[in-house]
């Protein structure tokens, strides 16, 4: 092959999270399960998420999750610690919403960087005190969507209307990943991607950062498929996402969020297929919605524990885990039956070349 023709090197060695290479090579690897779904369960009130410090603020608190990393560490911790104790190899830091632009629907965005390092501590502090040699646990430092949308006009009469730019997006992002650093991840993860130019920002924001400070962590980008249709909402097919963000080497690609295990199967095949050249991740919602059952959602996590080993059996697996409605019982129960499968293979013998590069 003409050296020219090569994709880009991998960025190594790892200076951080590099271990979790090792372990992806010889097994799937068990991500944590919702954070949301948890926190509901200990019926915060609006005093909770206030704590002392924001006893005053103007704007009403209550459902600012990313805030309890301040104001209730403790529950935090506690639901750290569930999902490690269920076997969890990584856990995401409670930060979906904490950039400057999702913060400032509270009047907080000026508080996003802290956030981020007091969650990342927090995560760090779990993970260290169930790792093990034979078992490590890592930090996967959550980089969320945000509320807004560079692609999509928020004002079906302006199709042009744009409520945030890349350069916004980028510099929240920027701010947000110096936190989760700062305080102690061990891999970025830009999750529940609905908008590509968003995750590219993310992405651009993520290379920023590393090329300046010259740390390097791996880094894990997941899709959301909106709906049956097979596309996220910013249009494109799971194949698409791939090849708008195969640029940015992650060290592995997926799909989280919007559907259950059974809807979600014709997709992870698809980005299984196409991704040839890195890992698969994979962490759906426990089914639909259903207000009726105690997490909010259809599934138990016996049912999602067989999908997701039928994905196993099916050789499309290297990280599985839960979002949406999935608790420690889930998690356990999905680490329980993975743990006799086989990872996925990375099947493009470019990826081997590069890795010895």
């Amino acid at each position: 092959m003409n050296a020219a023709n090569k994709l880009p090197v991998l960025h190594a060695p790892y200076t951080r999270g590099g271990a979790l290479v090792d372990v992806l090579a010889g097994r799937i690897a068990i991500i944590d399960g919702a954070m949301g779904t948890m926190i509901q369960r200990w019926k915060l009130t609006e005093a909770d998420f206030r704590g002392e410090r924001f006893l005053s603020h103007g704007k009403d608190l209550k459902g600012n999750n990313d805030l309890l990393v301040l104001t209730r560490p403790d529950v935090i911790r506690t639901i750290h610690a569930q999902y490690l104790a269920a076997g969890a190899d990584l856990i995401e830091t409670n930060t979906f919403g904490a950039t400057s632009i999702a913060q400032e629907d509270y009047g907080l965005g000026h508080i996003a960087r802290e956030m981020n390092v007091a969650a990342a501590r927090l995560a760090r502090e779990a993970a260290d005190e169930y790792s093990t040699p034979d078992k490590p646990r890592f930090v996967a430092g959550a980089l969320g969507p945000t509320p807004r949308t560079a692609s999509i006009s928020p004002d079906v009469n302006d199709p042009g209307a744009r409520n945030t730019s890349f350069d916004e997006l980028r510099a929240a992002y920027r701010e947000q990943a110096e936190g989760l650093l700062e305080g102690g991840c061990d891999v970025f993860l830009v999750e529940t991607i609905f908008d590509t130019l968003n995750a590219k920002a993310a992405i651009f924001a993520l290379d920023e950062l590393m090329e300046d400070t010259g740390e390097r962590l791996p880094v894990i980008l997941s899709g959301t498929v909106t709906d049956a249709s097979g596309r996220i909402l910013s249009g494109q097919t799971v194949a698409a996402f791939w090849h708008s963000v195969r640029h940015a080497r992650p060290l592995a690609v997926g799909l989280n969020c919007a559907l259950g295990a059974a809807v979600m199967r014709p997709y992870i095949e698809e980005l299984s297929k196409v991704a040839s050249d890195t890992y698969i991740s994979c962490y759906p919602n426990a089914g639909l919605p259903n207000p009726m059952s105690d997490t909010g959602f259809d599934e138990t996590p016996q049912v999602t524990g067989s999908l997701m080993e039928e994905f196993a059996r099916a050789g499309f697996l290297n990280i599985a885990g839960g979002c949406c409605g999935t608790t420690p019982e889930h998690i356990a129960e999905i680490a329980r039956r993975l743990g006799s499968y086989r990872p996925r293979s990375r099947r493009d013998p470019l990826f081997t070349q590069l890795l010895a590069a």
